[in-house]
């Protein structure tokens, strides 16, 4: 009960007490219950990393030595940069710089053909054929210098990177 600013009378201590005990209770609320609510979060995101990590890969193994994984890996990382290099110099309309690398990075080369023709899965050679003659026909479509016909043939070119990589693994 309030009396008041009357200096000879105190308030009795479970009214002085009150006020603290709700701050420290709503403190430990607002901290422990977005934590608590985190962690449970982060236990089920663990949990279904792990699931998910412990099925099996259905791709096709390519069955490659380690020496031949790396070189494998080599080249997907070489027709990744050009493809980025690709993309930014027709963001600068560089067409026919993009067609040059199109076709020396990602087309049909005697190596590339080569290469492709050295595995022994018959799909995936003839998945690795046409990713490359996909190249040439972006390089083809980059020297027209029609911005939406070579975003077209890009996307071609993309979606066998994408296909390729959805049904093998090394």
């Amino acid at each position: 009960m309030y009396l008041g600013n009357y200096p000879n009378q105190s308030l009795p201590t479970h009214f002085t007490d009150e006020p603290r005990i709700l701050i420290a209770a709503s403190v430990f609320v607002g901290i422990v219950g977005p934590n608590m609510a985190f962690a449970a979060n982060e236990k089920m995101h663990h949990e279904n990393h792990h699931h998910a990590m412990s099925m099996m890969d259905t791709r096709i193994s390519l069955g490659l030595s380690a020496e031949m994984k790396q070189h494998q890996l080599s080249n997907m990382r070489e027709h990744l940069e050009a493809i980025s290099s690709i993309v930014g110099l027709m963001s600068e309309s560089k067409f026919a710089e993009a067609a040059k690398i199109a076709h020396a990075k990602l087309g049909l080369t005697p190596e590339m053909q080569k290469m492709c023709s050295m595995f022994g899965d018959e799909k995936f050679v003839a998945l690795g054929m046409a990713f490359h003659k996909s190249g040439d026909d972006l390089g083809d479509a980059l020297q027209t210098k029609d911005a939406n016909a070579s975003m077209r043939a890009l996307d071609k070119t993309m979606q066998y990177c994408v296909s390729c990589h959805a049904a093998y693994r090394q």
